[in-house]
């Protein structure tokens, strides 16, 4: 399928709503949302665990995001079925370029920043102990299909529109950026932006799939498949 159908999709409606929606996503909830959730915990007078407030926010997301983009979330299941052998053959092709790209700039990054390590990988391995089949959940399904709609649909596909090239950089950058932004913000060590090179090969692997295959299904089904990967390998 033709590049130019990578192009959002989105309504006006979807893309004003899903902006301010990304912007909360992104700057607000990483520093408010466990504030919210102890404020709940003292009204309620119960405790909430870490593991529940993973699945809430997730959840929540997840319901947030359905009910704002319902109907590009359509039209490109619309495509996904429409071309649904190219869909499979980019998700294969994507599956092994990620690999491959993927381990090279880990070694990079080992041999640049070998005291850091991967911490989302270090979060996830730690909720897998507590409640491994809530966190299965997040990372196989809602977190690829919030994340996806959000940086790949909305974003890259907004901007691919205009700039084929500004659209891989900007909606990479903030990809990278999401999944180092709660650690930074923890420690207040800038070292930790450092690994952003980390997500680097994800983002640009993800927003090829969409905008290749024409349907944001290959980059969510691509994402599921690398997240289920790598919480196979974390606990094995």
């Amino acid at each position: 399928m033709a590049r130019r159908s990578a192009s959002s999709q989105m309504n006006h409606t979807e893309r004003v709503a899903g902006t301010v929606f990304f912007l909360i996503y992104l700057l607000v909830l990483p520093t408010l949302a466990g504030k919210l959730f102890s404020l709940a915990a003292t009204l309620l007078g119960v405790g909430i665990s870490e593991s529940l407030q993973n699945i809430i926010f997730y959840y929540a997301l997840f319901a947030v995001t359905l009910l704002l983009f319902h109907h590009f979330i359509g039209q490109t299941t619309t495509r996904f079925f429409d071309n649904l052998g190219g869909a499979l053959g980019t998700l294969c092709l994507g599956l092994l370029v990620f690999y491959g790209a993927n381990e090279l700039l880990y070694r990079v990054c080992n041999v640049l920043f070998d005291s850091r390590t991967n911490l989302n990988d270090t979060a996830i391995a730690a909720q897998i102990v507590s409640a491994p089949r809530m966190t299965a959940l997040i990372v196989v399904v809602l977190s690829p299909f919030v994340e996806e709609t959000l940086f790949r649909g909305l974003v890259f596909g907004c901007i691919r529109e205009k700039s084929r090239p500004a659209a891989y950089v900007i909606s990479c950058a903030l990809f990278a950026l999401l999944h180092v932004l709660p650690f930074f913000l923890s420690s207040h060590d800038l070292g930790y932006l450092i690994l952003m090179l980390q997500y680097l090969v994800p983002g640009l692997i993800f927003a090829w799939a969409f905008e290749h295959s024409g349907t944001l299904w290959t980059a969510i089904l691509l994402h599921a498949v690398v997240n289920a990967l790598s919480l196979g390998i974390i606990l094995s």
